[in-house]
């Protein structure tokens, strides 16, 4: 897969473009890239244009300058979508993937055909999560980005997947230490620091998708299904982790092929 690269002030951002349509863009999760996308990619692209982001400090993207809030992530994204003239584009987001896709629907609704939140949510970080962040800062400042990795990658998937999906997890732990440790502490400082962006889903008139994991540890149905609305629709994906692209991409193409229909037969593209 070809990455190309796009300058937005002092960062570098990588992104992959493929097929032809209605644009959809893939936004991975935290210490992840665009490889979160391996198994969804092909199945997508038979009738879209699909587009990956490595989000600043992840994937082939440079290590941040400096420090950066969701919504500046939000704002790389249009600064590449502008840069694509692309008018607009259905955003699908996986975990801080989906914090920034609902950012760029606050700032650019205009720009979005749809918006698909995968093990995501709407509300701020609890008390607890954000110890949690604070934990995760220091470790990574302390001992670096490897150590942090090992102790969070096993969490992300069900519980009693670690043979069947040896290979996954392996994957997603070769990832992770590849991430800067620089854009690791921005981005958990980001998460501690986002909103509530629960009104911003709520106010949204375009065809919205959120997806949960039966078995997510990370983040529970209630916070991901936190708004219902006749343009919402939710799925959950049995026996699925926190990454169900990986754990169960046949399910979770299925449902977002479902989806990216419908707009495109809705003609809201």
């Amino acid at each position: 897969m070809e990455h190309y690269t796009l300058n937005v002030g002092d960062n570098m951002i990588s992104y992959t473009d493929q097929g032809v349509g209605h644009c959809v863009v893939l936004i991975h999760g935290f210490c992840g890239d665009s490889q979160y996308w391996k198994y969804i990619v092909p199945q997508l692209v038979a009738k879209n244009r699909v587009i990956t982001v490595d989000i600043r400090g992840h994937g082939h993207s440079s290590t941040p300058k400096d420090e950066f809030e969701i919504m500046d992530l939000a704002d790389d994204l249009d600064k590449l979508l502008t840069s694509l003239h692309i008018d607009r584009a259905t955003l699908i987001g996986h975990s801080l993937g989906g914090y920034i896709s609902i950012a760029f629907a606050e700032k650019y609704p205009e720009k979005l055909c749809g918006l698909s939140m995968v093990h995501s949510t709407t509300l701020p970080d609890t008390d607890e999560a954000k110890k949690s962040r604070d934990n995760g800062i220091l470790l990574i400042e302390e001992e670096g980005i490897k150590p942090y990795i090992q102790q969070l990658i096993p969490k992300l998937f069900a519980a009693g997947s670690q043979e069947t999906l040896a290979n996954e997890i392996d994957l997603v732990k070769k990832i992770g230490c590849r991430t800067s440790e620089l854009g690791a502490i921005e981005c958990l400082k980001s998460m501690k620091n986002r909103p509530n962006r629960t009104h911003v889903l709520k106010n949204l008139s375009l065809p919205v998708l959120l997806v949960a994991g039966e078995l997510d540890d990370i983040l529970p149905l209630d916070r991901t299904f936190s708004v219902s609305g006749t343009n919402i629709s939710q799925h959950t994906i049995k026996e699925s982790g926190h990454m169900s692209m990986l754990e169960k991409p046949d399910e979770l193409s299925e449902v977002l092929m479902g989806f990216l229909d419908n707009i495109i037969d809705s003609k809201m593209i």
